[in-house]
């Protein structure tokens, strides 16, 4: 778990990015980098996520993840790309048994007791609040954190560079998970390491 929580205390915000043209990969890493965000999470939506978790790993000073992994098999893939941790959706038994089986660090999805439960069974403590605001917000993860105060979390969805601050400010909250920080489509190096510079003085 040392290595997840290493991870997470890096810098305040980690970004979730969605990549769909190759060419983007490494722009965007680079310009993150610059910007003092070096843990960056790739989801796998697109068809050239893997490659661009590959690309990216060729900038120097970044730490490159997959997200939306939802298998063992899409585990195994992201390893395989390069990916130094997993960030998972949720949360199965499967899926956490071949996480921590791999070695991998391991950020899987929770919403509920239930989730966190299934997570400390697995020998787990540090999660991802996902989807951080349909599931209730700041208030949702108190009252879930209080009984399982052992416990370390990354909420992602919905957070916005006005509210993170908040959630920052909640103790068993590391980081939080942002897709604000780069914009869509072509990479404009500038913009995103200025985004990532205020991101990671949050």
């Amino acid at each position: 778990m040392a290595l997840v929580d290493n991870l997470m205390r890096l810098s305040p915000v980690i970004p979730v990015l969605v990549i769909d043209d190759l060419a983007h990969a490494q722009p965007i890493a680079r310009a993150l980098v610059a910007g003092g965000l070096r843990v960056i999470e790739v989801t796998l939506r697109t068809p050239c996520a893997l490659e661009a978790i590959r690309e990216m790993k060729g900038i120097e000073g970044a730490i490159v993840g997959a997200g939306t992994v939802t298998s063992p098999d899409q585990l195994a893939q992201a390893v395989d790309a390069g990916s130094e941790f997993i960030v998972a959706p949720g949360l199965t038994e499967r899926l956490g048994r071949a996480a921590t089986d791999s070695k991998v660090p391991f950020l899987p999805g929770v919403a509920t007791a239930a989730d966190i439960m299934l997570g400390l069974d697995l020998g787990l403590t540090h999660f991802k609040f996902f989807p951080a605001m349909a599931a209730g917000g700041l208030p949702a993860l108190k009252a879930l954190a209080a009984p399982f105060f052992q416990c370390r979390f990354c909420p992602t969805g919905g957070i916005t560079e006005a509210t993170a601050p908040e959630w920052l400010a909640f103790d068993p909250v590391l980081c939080v998970g942002g897709s604000w920080v780069v914009g869509k489509g072509a990479p404009d190096e500038t913009a995103i390491e200025s985004a990532a510079r205020k991101a990671a003085a949050l």
